[in-house]
């Protein structure tokens, strides 16, 4: 019998109205672990190339992992996936929240959703069974109230929900899935595959407590890694003020993305910092599940603004991206922003780069107010904000542009808007600028979901020796590593540390919690997942595991037509800061280009970046050196 997950795969067919339960071998298991891996599996084989992401051919995964629910701080987390309606190419997104271990409780490690159902339904899953059910009555409600209701009509508080709102309804190419109101599956439109399949909700409950290879031995590493995550600096930090905390620290280093990434200080910083959170809106932190950090916020406000805690609270991208990205230092009006994007389903991000875009727009004169329904949406317009958040849900007016995403919206605007659109694949850039760390140029530009920020670790805490380095040794890395730097050591550690982001998006671990820069060592998560599975494993082998899954991912794209061309970064990227402690600091474009060949020839990929098939057959990928279907 399997040790940590149940060994099932749950089929549903919406068109067809067909569930089945597929049962893959341990070698399988062991070769994909679950989350983007597991996912990306289930894509290659089941989807044609070059359909229509929202068309009923398109395939919507749900998938936990081997190690999801162990009681471990961390082991909570799991990917929606799908084709992107925002990039047309591998799309994904992760969430944490109580949701994927649910699933597993449930009796099933993933879901793999084909069709199209006639009319709207919600899938009901509980101690190893699905349902379709109707979702008439759910259709064209926020996810508040779909929660409320299924949770009512199924009649058990402890059932987790996972569900799209009017956004993903409408088909926003940015629409999101929220499980909880509070845990976001966020990037790349998944909440959109939902809609386009009337696929409302998938509501989850299990009694089934898995079985671990030595529970004793796990036991023993979640008190260990608890004890920890007290006295380590970062994660004593995420406690305290949470991802909000970052604002101060990035702000100082001038790389706080600020007006649509004009500039790299704002002088707003300190009345939206996660200090400043911390003494006025907050009203509690809360956690994941079996989480010690609870670096969740959960925020509160009568006025000016009335904010609703059950949507939770605003984490650093959400502050950015609707705070000094668009110019505004109101943190009430932020963290309404914040509700109302939970509430309706759209991602944080590419909804405060599709606004601070417009707001760039209007002030050049490319937009009017004859674009905009006489409303002035410059720079520090807290109302516009708002108003424009709902106007992209419900497609009104200059919303329904901004809906497709920056790169749909600046073409179809015209006269220069392209400019002012910062996105790579189609994806807008999130709240980190790449001129003061250099890796994240290397991830918008490589990351095949397009511009992520967590496609490796930032190495601005490596810069130094210090305990934080140390922590690097095991994956080789031992010297510091210089921020600013686009040379070989800087495009070695990327490689290193993006397999290791790719292993923790398919184990389904938090990376607030694991090393490189977080309490769970290296040899303690070996440690771990031997000690759930019962395979004798090693680090080696999982980072292969994560290198697979981004050979899996580049192979996905290169198949829809998405291939070198697309690797690229925002022009804006290459020019001097203006101003702050970076002034005049830039990439330079020709290490860049340099930087990205090497990253191709490290890889075993060809000049046209493409993995050779060497390379695939030695990561176990010989299935897909065939010509595509």
């Amino acid at each position: 019998m399997p040790f940590g997950y149940n060994g099932k795969i749950l089929h549903i067919d919406l068109t067809l109205k067909e569930i089945s339960i597929e049962e893959p071998s341990p070698a399988w298991y062991r070769a994909y672990l679950g989350g983007s891996a597991m996912a990306l599996y289930y894509l290659l084989k089941n989807l044609d190339p070059n359909v229509n992401p929202l068309s009923e051919k398109n395939v919507l995964i749900f998938a936990s992992s081997v190690v999801t629910g162990a009681p471990i701080s961390g082991f909570s987390r799991y990917t929606v996936s799908a084709k992107s309606p925002l990039t047309g190419g591998f799309g994904e997104a992760e969430a944490g929240g109580y949701w994927g271990p649910e699933l597993k409780f449930a009796g099933f490690e993933a879901i793999v959703i084909k069709g199209k159902a006639e009319s709207p339904v919600y899938i009901w899953i509980h101690n190893g069974k699905a349902e379709i059910r109707d979702a008439e009555e759910l259709w064209g409600l926020d996810n508040g109230e779909v929660k409320e209701r299924i949770t009512r009509e199924l009649g058990d508080e402890r059932i987790r929900v996972a569900s799209i709102g009017p956004a993903g309804e409408r088909l926003v190419r940015f629409a999101n899935v929220i499980n909880e109101l509070r845990h976001s599956n966020g990037r790349t439109g998944m909440g959109a595959v939902m809609g386009s399949k009337n696929l409302k909700a998938i509501a989850v409950r299990g009694d089934n407590r898995l079985e671990y290879a030595k529970p004793d031995l796990v036991k023993e590493i979640a008190r260990w890694h608890n004890e920890r995550i007290k006295t380590h600096g970062p994660n004593i930090q995420f406690r305290d003020l949470g991802t909000p905390g970052l604002v101060a620290g990035l702000n100082a280093l001038g790389i706080l993305p600020t007006r649509n990434f004009r500039e790299g200080v704002f002088e707003g910083a300190e009345k939206i910092n996660g200090q400043t959170l911390k003494e006025t809106i907050l009203k509690e932190a809360e956690t994941c599940y079996a989480c010690a950090v609870r670096c969740k916020r959960v925020v509160s406000s009568d006025k000016p603004y009335p904010i609703d805690p059950k949507f939770g609270g605003p984490e650093y991208e959400t502050v950015a991206s609707l705070g000094s990205f668009c110019g505004i230092d109101n943190l009430p009006a932020i963290a309404k922003g914040h509700e109302m994007c939970n509430r309706f389903g759209i991602d944080t991000i590419s909804t405060g780069a599709v606004i601070s875009f417009a707001m760039e727009c209007f002030e050049a004169g490319i937009l009017t107010e004859a674009d905009t329904g006489g409303r002035e949406i410059r720079f520090g317009n807290e109302e516009a904000m708002l108003r424009l958040i709902e106007d992209i849900t419900y497609r009104r007016g200059l919303g329904d542009i901004l809906a497709e995403g920056v790169r749909v919206a600046s073409e179809r605007i015209g006269k220069g808007a392209e400019r002012f659109a910062f996105h790579s694949k189609g994806q807008e850039a999130p709240m980190h600028d790449p001129r003061g760390k250099t890796s994240v140029a290397l991830s918008y530009a490589l990351s095949p979901t397009g511009a992520d920020h967590l496609e490796a670790q930032h190495e601005t805490a490596f810069q130094i020796r210090s305990p934080l380095l140390d922590q690097l040794a095991p994956l080789g890395i031992l010297e510091p590593i210089d921020p600013f730097s686009l040379g070989p050591e800087k495009v070695r550690a990327f490689t290193i540390m993006q397999r290791v982001w790719y292993l923790y998006n398919s184990l389904g671990i938090c990376n607030f919690t694991a090393a490189p820069l977080f309490a769970l060592t290296f040899p303690k998560l070996v440690e771990a997942v031997s000690a759930i599975t019962g395979w004798d494993t090693s680090l080696w082998e999982l980072l292969r595991i994560g290198e697979k899954a981004n050979v899996m991912a580049r192979i996905f794209n290169i198949r829809e037509g998405i291939d070198k061309k697309a690797d690229l970064l925002p022009r804006r990227f290459f020019e001097p800061m203006p101003s702050g402690p970076l002034v005049g600091k830039g990439i330079d474009e020709g290490e860049f280009h340099r930087a990205l060949e090497l990253y191709y020839e490290i890889l075993g990929w060809d000049e046209n970046g493409v993995p050779r098939a060497g390379r695939l057959i030695d990561l176990e990928l010989e299935w897909l050196t065939k010509e595509p279907r």
